[in-house]
């Protein structure tokens, strides 16, 4: 959950690295280091964010070179834990996303063996691990690919070397692209600080090694040379700009009419895998908000169609398989969520066809699953995930559509105004409300039930107010003895089968003292006289209602977050790719 970017061509590559880092700290922003070749290796390094110390690293001199921007894992965040990494004669310089599991035993080999750490890092034993290899005779490649297979766990690796005008880049299980310039080449976590030299790219897949060197890329796999397919990538450098808005989250909020829109349209009926078309059953696995936008799924598919879906975290798959067959579909946003990954692989070992939902090309997801359905978000930086939730939202109500016969393609073709038109509602009372309170409850029913967890983990994860969300009716099991004038609700009331029920949950809320905040169709005048502030949504489709809602809470935990003056791109202790279990 780091970032990591390399330079090696015609210009000064501390100044490259250092702006690319800067578009990667939403990955990672408690240190950073540049390292560069320069006759020997300059280093510089901090604790703190690279956006705001970044002066001395520029200055560094050299046209190869690598940088790192952490989250911490191993080691708290300061100088000397922050990356790169050197060996004992600073002449190897190591950055790394990603964890190595069994770095406690190779650490103790090398102590023995009379070598010297400086940092609490499990990255440092690679460094050593390669010196002791260079020490030998071989090379920087050599060396490297003797001391790849010694690694268990995870690992995006760059390695350069004095006495070497190259970069060594390998990885497993964590993400590295290539970027192909004109005369010069980029290595990166992701396409975002590379965008605005090149759009073409090489994404390195599990076990391979990089040689980069001025003149060429030589690709490795097993100690044999290989090819990779050369990818353009379709986005600009415009798209991971703020385009005049205050914060990233926030442009991201405004362009989810777009983003649904063009994800609706990615998804036809000759794009829909077979798998899909024929399942009987459905496994969804998933992490964080990409587990509630499958528990949205479950509603809307066994509803529409009778197919029974269940839902698992990606983080509990793994070591507690359920007894399974039919299709699995895992979601990631950045397709390279480590548990949603290793879930997959799980699946497949059960012999269960698999489905990716992504946001990313050539991601590590799309690659391990039999087949991939690509969201089209464009970039994320905000760590809150907004339009990517969108987008999967899209593609996953394009499958039920598809499979309901194309019932729902008009609401689907026009969801994108509902988003519009939401907007541009005025929620200052509800966030004046809800900044001063310590803890708000989300509630709702059916798909609205997922709809209110994806509010509250929002409204936590940026505001860092608690937030709970619940099914409505399963508050009076236990949280009603926390309700009090200080713990606002926010409900979410939509016309159907579960409204009257709703509304009498709303009122026992009420009879304890919990102001109400709720989101309903607009004209509901019961609704309006029930409650303390009433947000009016669209009349349209339950399938748009459960996006509009969605928009109004993420934008309520924005407004609620800049009132309380949050980093809200940034929250503490979060990272937006999460690449490690």
């Amino acid at each position: 959950m780091c970032g990591i970017v390399g330079y090696i061509g015609r210009r000064e590559a501390a100044p490259i690295i250092v702006e690319g880092l800067k578009k990667l700290e939403y990955r990672g922003y408690d240190s950073f280091g540049v390292a560069t070749i320069n006759g020997d290796i300059e280093l510089d390094k901090h604790q703190g964010r690279i956006s705001e110390l970044s002066a001395s690293s520029v200055c560094l001199r050299g046209k190869v070179g690598i940088g790192h921007t952490r989250w911490a894992t191993h080691g708290i965040p300061n100088d000397v834990n922050a990356h790169p990494h050197m060996d004992c004669n600073n002449r190897i310089a190591v950055v790394h996303n990603g964890i190595i599991e069994n770095y406690a035993e190779l650490k103790r080999q090398l102590v023995s063996r009379g070598h010297i750490f400086r940092s609490e890092t499990d990255t440092e034993v690679v460094a050593h691990l390669i010196e002791e290899a260079c020490a030998s005779g071989k090379d920087l490649l050599s060396a490297v690919q003797k001391v790849v297979p010694e690694l268990i766990g995870s690992y995006a690796l760059l390695i350069i070397a004095t006495g070497e005008e190259r970069i060594i880049a390998t990885r497993y299980a964590s993400p590295l692209v290539l970027g192909i310039g004109d005369g010069e080449f980029f290595a990166a976590s992701d396409m975002t600080p590379v965008i605005d030299y090149t759009e073409r790219a090489i994404f390195l897949e599990d076990g391979d090694i990089a040689s980069i060197s001025h003149e060429k890329i030589e690709l490795f796999h097993k100690g044999q040379l290989i090819q990779r397919p050369l990818e353009l990538i379709d986005w600009s450098g415009e798209d991971t700009k703020k385009g005049g808005f205050p914060h990233y989250m926030l442009k991201e909020i405004y362009e989810q009419p777009q983003a649904f829109y063009n994800s609706i349209r990615s998804v036809t009926n000759e794009t829909l895998p077979a798998s899909v078309k024929n399942a009987d059953s459905v496994t969804v696995i998933a992490c964080g908000s990409s587990y509630n936008a499958g528990l949205i799924f479950k509603y809307l598919l066994e509803d529409a169609c009778a197919i029974p879906v269940r839902l698992d975290f990606a983080s509990e798959f793994k070591y507690f398989p359920p007894p399974i067959q039919g299709l699995v579909i895992g979601i990631s946003q950045s397709g390279e969520t480590a548990d949603t990954i290793s879930a997959l692989k799980q699946a497949k070992v059960h012999n269960c066809t698999s489905l990716a939902i992504t946001n990313i090309l050539g991601s590590s997801i799309s690659r391990t699953a039999d087949g991939t359905l690509f969201m089209r978000a464009g970039p994320e930086i905000s760590v809150a995930a907004t339009k990517s939730f969108i987008a999967q939202l899209a593609v996953l109500m394009q499958i039920t559509n598809f499979l309901r016969n194309n019932e729902f393609d008009d609401v689907l073709q026009n969801g994108h105004r509902a988003i519009e038109e939401v907007l541009l509602l005025d929620l200052s009372d509800a966030v004046e409300l809800c900044r001063n309170a310590h803890s708000v409850f989300f509630v709702g029913r059916g798909p609205f039930y997922p709809v209110s967890l994806e509010g509250s983990l929002k409204m936590k994860e940026i505001s860092y107010i608690h937030a709970e969300g619940y099914a409505a009716g399963e508050l009076k099991h236990g949280p009603f003895a926390l309700l009090s004038r200080e713990t606002p609700v926010v409900a979410i009331c939509m016309p159907g089968d579960t409204y009257g029920v709703m509304i009498s949950n709303i009122k026992e809320m009420k009879a304890r003292g919990a102001p109400v905040i709720a989101l309903g169709e607009q004209g509901d005048l019961e609704l309006t006289d029930v409650v303390d502030i009433f947000i009016p949504l669209p009349e349209t489709h339950p399938f748009i209602q459960v996006l509009t809602s969605l928009v109004v809470l993420q934008l309520l935990a924005y407004h609620t977050a800049v009132a309380l003056n949050r980093d809200v791109d940034k929250p503490k202790n979060l990272a937006k790719s999460v690449t490690v279990e």
